[in-house]
């Protein structure tokens, strides 16, 4: 453990030219006692590390030294791939192994460009999670993607939506974050299936090691997937009359997907694909004047009656 402290803390001298001990013991996530320690340790050690005192003072490398201890291990290359997405790095657990690679790309530039990391993490960030989301990661998560970046096995339970539990042998074969939410693509007796995390109620990661079925595409498996649910909640239709601000504001307020095909004639009564009539009132009562509810009966006969409301207050 101190050892891997030790490197880490000449990689963060060497990305930078001096940090005090306040910035290292919060890097490091130590006391600054024990960085003053840290740094004996390798003077000791040979390693040019040089206290500058005073308000202004630091640590820094003299001499233009240079560790080369900057080779990634698997892990670290894989995070680093993921260091632009901090949040589900954090949420997964790996957020120190990207913490590694990125020193370690940073030691192993050029002086010219050793501050190209920072430049880049102040002008572009990723925030995956959704508006009003908590953001509280699946109490499973880290043990879930544990078991997806060492192929290993896993047993889970997983709640339906029935209520009922049931248990499953999964082969995790990658995560997704859809809105903030974690969802598990993993293949269950040959056939590809998509579990909500935190739906698991228990999981077991076990020794033993599956092998990737080389065609698998996360990517591509779950835009399918993602576009198969779409269309199977999109249960019910309505007939609609839209004025142009209508037609315009329509993809909006509904599923964008359906919006489009319904206004892909170009009319101005369209048929639209909706989840639920519940859902269409609350969906197209946002266009309030831009819409007119032609079909089903009952949902028109909603609409008059919200409309009739309407007047009576505004008068």
């Amino acid at each position: 453990m101190r050892a891997a402290r030790l490197i880490k803390l000449v990689l963060l001298l060497q990305s930078r030219p001096s940090m005090t001990g306040g910035e290292l013991a919060r890097e490091l996530e130590v006391s600054e006692r024990t960085v003053a320690r840290d740094v004996t340790a390798l003077s000791e050690a040979g390693v040019p590390v040089y206290a500058d005192r005073g308000r202004a003072g630091g640590y820094r490398l003299i001499g233009g030294y240079r560790t080369r201890l900057t080779g990634l291990g698997r892990a670290e290359a894989e995070a680093l791939f993921l260091s632009g997405v901090p949040a589900a790095l954090r949420d997964m657990g790996l957020a120190d192994a990207a913490s590694a690679a990125r020193l370690k790309v940073a030691a192993a530039l050029v002086p010219a460009l050793s501050d190209a990391p920072v430049s880049a993490a102040q002008r572009f960030h990723l925030d995956a999670p959704a508006w009003w989301h908590s953001g509280d990661p699946p109490e499973l998560l880290p043990a879930v993607a544990d078991a997806v970046w060492d192929d290993r096995r896993m047993t889970a339970r997983y709640g339906r939506r029935d209520g009922e539990e049931v248990e499953r042998e999964l082969e995790p074969y990658g995560l997704v974050l859809k809105a903030g939410v974690w969802y598990l693509a993993a293949r269950v007796e040959d056939d590809f299936r998509v579990y909500r995390v935190d739906r698991f109620t228990a999981v077991a990661v076990g020794e033993a090691r599956f092998q990737r079925s080389g065609s698998f595409d996360l990517p591509a498996f779950w835009e399918e997937r993602a576009a198969e649910f779409a269309r199977s909640i999109l249960r019910d239709r309505v007939e609609v009359r839209l004025t142009g601000e209508g037609a315009r504001l329509l993809p909006h307020v509904t599923d964008r997907r359906a919006a489009e095909e319904a206004l892909a004639a170009g009319a101005a009564t369209v048929t639209l694909s909706v989840e639920s009539l519940e859902v269409a009132y609350a969906q197209l009562l946002a266009l309030g004047p831009e819409v007119e509810v032609l079909g089903p009966p009952q949902l028109r006969a909603r609409f008059a009656e919200a409309a009739a409301r309407m007047a009576a207050l505004y008068g």
